[in-house]
């Protein structure tokens, strides 16, 4: 499609480790600008590219995209070969879980991380209900299946696997079979390994510097 690298702002202690994963999916050439929480990202020059003063974002072909799940949408499209977005006309779960992960489960997992609970009997105010709610539906996701689309890894996977994987990880989301075994598939695949490789890497290196 378009030939212009794409040009990553991330920090490797935030979601931006999503947006490197999918690059490294598509195979896309890409340049890194880290950017520190407390300078780079608050600058008037990053907030001409994000107004919200956060990592990722990307620009490719003069264009900018923001947010984990519309970055990973974006690049399966852009970069098409590498067969990261199903067929148009078969794209239902592709779209369903990649929004799903993106809003109730950001959402609830952010929410009970930060210690807020919902109201009693106010559930069906917040768009995701409830946090237990919201778990068994991701579970279903990633049941009898290999992959969120079935068969094939797709660019929803990078996206709802990163939920699920950090989530794992950090305590966020319960350790359930399901959960563990896509876990594992996800950790398996070349490009999270290089992709975790590379942002370790830059977070052992900020740790020396203190």
């Amino acid at each position: 499609m378009m030939a212009d690298p794409v040009l990553l702002y991330t920090n490797p202690m935030s979601r931006g480790q999503i947006a490197r994963w999918m690059l490294e999916e598509v195979g896309a050439p890409y340049e890194a600008v880290i950017l520190d929480y407390a300078g780079g990202m608050k600058t008037a020059d990053y907030r001409a590219i994000n107004p919200m003063g956060k990592v990722p974002a990307i620009v490719h072909g003069g264009k900018v995209v923001t947010e984990c799940a519309a970055i990973c949408a974006y690049l399966a499209d852009a970069f098409p070969a590498a067969g990261l977005a199903p067929a148009t006309d078969d794209r239902a779960d592709y779209y369903r879980w990649l929004f799903f992960a993106a809003g109730p489960v950001e959402a609830a997992v952010t929410n009970k991380a930060m210690g807020f609970v919902l109201p009693e009997g106010r559930e069906r105010s917040a768009g995701y209900g409830s946090l237990d709610d919201t778990l068994d539906t991701l579970e279903t996701a990633v049941t009898g299946r290999s992959w969120i689309c079935g068969g094939t890894f797709t660019a929803a996977d990078v996206y709802v696997g990163a939920q699920i994987d950090w989530g794992l990880a950090f305590g966020t989301i319960p350790s359930r079979p399901a959960f563990e075994a896509y876990a594992s598939r996800l950790r398996e695949r070349p490009a999270y390994k290089r992709q975790k490789e590379m942002d370790n890497a830059l977070i052992a290196e900020m740790q020396k510097q203190g």
